[in-house]
């Protein structure tokens, strides 16, 4: 139980220094993500990093359509680094996805 409160406090920090202003609803849900049992030996940091670039690019971009549309992963991925960034900006993110970073 200790394990699982500092890590929701870890997830929290971390969280809150990635997106301090991004909204609750969405908060919670990469919360969510970022608690997710695949994720728990990553730290913190990491793991919110990754629900968020996930949740981002799911909910805030045209990924899923360019998706259906017939595009690859790796191409979707790469139109959509724009608009994942405008929504890490609006919400005041302090890092950005990098479009030549191959991860």
């Amino acid at each position: 139980m200790i394990r699982n409160t500092n890590r929701q406090r870890a997830i929290a920090k971390a969280l809150t220094a990635l997106l301090p202003m991004a909204p609750y609803s969405d908060i919670e849900k990469i919360r969510e993500m970022a608690s997710a049992r695949d994720r728990r030996d990553l730290p913190a940091s990491i793991a919110v990093w990754i629900a968020a670039i996930t949740y981002v690019r799911h909910e805030h971009s045209s990924y899923d359509e360019l998706l259906s549309d017939g595009y690859d992963r790796d191409a979707a991925r790469f139109f959509v680094v724009d608009e994942i960034n405008e929504t890490l900006t609006r919400w005041r993110a302090t890092r950005l996805l990098d479009a030549d970073d191959p991860d």
